[in-house]
């Protein structure tokens, strides 16, 4: 269960997730409800949609900063040392996602058409839902929204070409999200939260939050030593073992392949690979 944004005949609207229903909250995306803390769970009576019958969006339309750290979890670390620079010892090494790159959990997601090293990385996405300057560890929750699933699609040789990168992790449509945002007190034990990736089926990446080198709770602590964290931003939290980059040789993705991310509580994201539409835009 969860908030969701979605598309209705026509009109988007954002709701309540449960079970096989929606509580619809109203019209619009969940966005301004985001934006002015006003995100509530309902209280019954509202108008109801039964989940098949609608389409389900990204559930914040124009996120803020979406942050992502890298090389969170150890195993993952290890499989990374043919195509990342590790951390320094107990640093979190953080990078950027634009903000063109967010996708719905079942939208498509293109294969570049400068590149045939598209992978994969099935995360757990902490969403922001106060702001928050210089948060300590012991209040980071205090200001997220709430947890949903995402994927960090990475395109490996232009990532190894930057030491940032930048380049490699912003192209467009990769970063699907959702399909819900889950408030996080409504998960008894977000550590316990298993990430599972599967491609084309075949289960590839599988691990817990508690497996993370670095807590959520230190990674809003911190960023916002940094720079101010505002509602609507994305914390994408790192990857498992497993991505398409530590198989020898490397399992890239193709047009057709279709990738899928599970979170227990969550729910799933699913996204099938196409390739670069053929357009051009100027202006």
């Amino acid at each position: 269960m969860g908030w969701l944004t979605f598309q209705y005949r026509g009109e988007v609207m954002c709701g309540w997730h449960s079970g096989a229903q929606i509580h619809v909250i109203g019209r619009g995306s969940l966005d301004a409800r985001i934006q002015n803390q006003t995100l509530v769970k309902p209280q019954g009576g509202e108008d109801t949609l039964s989940l098949a019958d609608v389409d389900v969006l990204q559930p914040i339309q124009s996120p803020g900063k979406i942050l992502g750290i890298g090389l969170n979890y150890a195993a993952h670390a290890a499989e990374s040392t043919s195509f990342a620079r590790l951390p320094d010892n107990g640093v979190q090494k953080w990078f950027n996602k634009q903000v063109t790159a967010a996708n719905g959990p079942y939208g498509d997601v293109h294969l570049p058409k400068v590149s045939d090293a598209l992978d994969y990385e099935a995360e757990l996405v902490v969403v922001i839902g106060k702001p928050g300057r210089h948060v300590p560890e012991a209040r980071a929750f205090e200001i997220v929204a709430g947890l949903t699933c995402g994927c960090d699609y990475s395109v490996r040789d232009w990532q190894k070409a930057s030491p940032t990168m930048i380049m490699g992790k912003g192209f467009d449509t990769h970063a699907p999200f959702g399909p819900a945002i889950v408030p996080f007190e409504d998960l008894p034990d977000p550590g316990a939260l298993e990430i599972r990736g599967f491609v084309n089926g075949e289960l590839r990446q599988k691990a817990t939050a508690s497996e993370m080198t670095f807590s959520i709770a230190q990674h809003i602590a911190h960023l916002s030593a940094a720079f101010t964290l505002l509602p609507g931003d994305l914390i994408f939290t790192g990857t498992p073992a497993g991505v398409g980059q530590g198989f020898d040789p490397p399992k890239y993705l193709k047009p057709g392949d279709t990738v899928r991310v599970e979170i227990d509580g969550l729910g799933h994201l699913e996204n099938r690979v196409i390739a670069e539409p053929e357009t051009q835009r100027i202006g």
